[in-house]
């Protein structure tokens, strides 16, 4: 999706469990195309071939590469963020400390799954420190797999990462009734701390 005033294009991966038409992302890309940033969305083999196991982890990181690669063919104009949900997000940043998408820009979290649900750990984070390129994370207070203390200190243990946290969201960034907020309001939230990290990172 490219708005005609797009100043940048985020390359956005699915979650685990829901390809890249979920209701979610097909919303935030919207919410980005408001803001005038582009976005390109892409499935990941196991999904696109209709399995519910994602596949192993070397083949999830070239799929990010190859993605990247189509996109800057697609639109040469545009400098390039990438990330995506959960899963789609930690690959994205996996395939950076490979060195598998060098042209990027930055990379940004939407709920980093930092670790199972009531397994609190930081391995998942150890390749991390490999990345060279700013990184945002956006999190919920209520996320069951990337808790709070834990991931505050991943990040203050990075170089270049910015934290952003949503007061009452959970992983898929729903908040309860009596918070006072939408889930529109929420993705609104999320989307505004996506443009002005990457018009950051931009210049």
């Amino acid at each position: 999706m490219r708005p005609a005033e797009a100043r940048w294009l985020y390359v956005m991966a699915h979650g685990a469990g829901a390809g890249m038409t979920h209701s979610f992302l097909a919303r935030m890309a919207m919410a980005l195309a408001e803001a005038g940033v582009a976005t390109f969305r892409y499935q990941f083999p196991y999904m696109e071939s209709g399995r519910k196991r994602p596949d192993r982890a070397p083949l999830l990181e070239r799929t990010v590469g190859a993605a990247v690669t189509c996109a800057e063919a697609a639109v040469p104009d545009l400098p390039i963020l990438t990330g995506g949900k959960s899963m789609g997000g930690r690959m994205s940043s996996r395939a950076a400390a490979a060195g598998l998408t060098p042209s990027i820009k930055g990379i940004v979290f939407i709920g980093f799954p930092l670790h199972p649900p009531k397994k609190p750990g930081v391995e998942r984070a150890a390749h991390l420190a490999e990345v060279t390129v700013p990184m945002c994370f956006l999190q919920g207070t209520r996320d069951t797999l990337a808790d709070l203390d834990l991931i505050t200190e991943t990040c203050a243990a990075l170089s270049a990462a910015t934290l952003h946290v949503i007061d009452g969201a959970d992983h898929s960034f729903h908040v309860l009734k009596r918070s006072g907020r939408t889930d529109e309001e929420v993705r609104a939230a999320l989307a505004e701390h996506i443009t002005e990290f990457g018009d950051g990172v931009i210049g």
